[in-house]
């Protein structure tokens, strides 16, 4: 009975964060509803047991590595074309707060997982060059699930397909290619969540695209 009504809540948060977004796809702060009803999914555990097959993910998780806020002044005063340069300016120029992410309590992989994922969000952006707008954010989401497996970006990709094919079906064409590009990059890169961006601010974007095989051409247009 207790573990019925715990799914009944599940899915009412799932599907209040869901209704949320689909009505205002500005409000990102709905996006961790829809992840937090999925947590106890079977699918979310299959997922969860692929990340943790990938090569590096295995001494991270172990570590539970979080970074500490990011000092964007102090990124700001990094090389042209770093990460950490680089970085500030994306923030700057879209007004995000890149602390400004629902964390979990850290009671297991999944858990450390999803907070991971949440904190260098952002940074995923920048590295795959696809953009902060509705059809940049699901190509990001496609990128996500070629890498992760999780249940969250099919929910929020399904949703922002449908939204557009009944509100602004003009704009499907764009994002059908951006998501194809997101996932297509997904696929080849290497595993971008075992990756300690913190530690290496002061590496230029370009580097750490060829080095995790982010395949410039492929991004093209979307290249910052």
């Amino acid at each position: 009975m207790f573990a019925l009504r715990g799914l009944r809540l599940e899915f009412l948060t799932t599907l209040r964060g869901a209704l949320t977004l689909a009505l205002d796809p500005s409000r990102a702060d709905a996006t961790p509803d829809i992840e937090d009803g999925l947590i106890r999914l079977e699918a979310t555990k299959k997922a969860v047991a692929f990340i943790e097959r990938q090569p590096g993910m295995e001494a991270l998780i172990a570590e539970r590595y979080l970074a500490p806020p990011p000092d964007l002044a102090a990124l700001a005063r990094l090389p042209a074309g770093s990460l950490g340069q680089s970085f500030a300016a994306y923030m700057d120029q879209t007004g995000f707060d890149p602390n400004y992410y629902r964390a979990l309590p850290i009671t297991d992989d999944t858990a450390y997982l999803l907070t991971r994922l949440r904190q260098t969000h952002d940074i995923w952006h920048l590295i795959t060059a696809l953009g902060s707008d509705v059809s940049g954010e699901l190509g990001l989401q496609a990128f996500c699930l070629a890498q992760t497996r999780l249940p969250l970006p099919v929910v929020l990709l399904a949703g922002g397909m449908l939204k557009v094919l009944f509100t602004a079906p003009d704009e499907l064409e764009q994002l059908l290619d951006r998501i194809a590009v997101g996932y297509r990059l997904g696929a080849r890169a290497k595993p971008l969540l075992a990756q300690k961006w913190e530690e290496h601010w002061e590496k230029s974007l370009t580097q750490w695209r060829a080095e995790l095989d982010i395949d410039v051409e492929l991004v093209g247009r979307y290249l910052p």
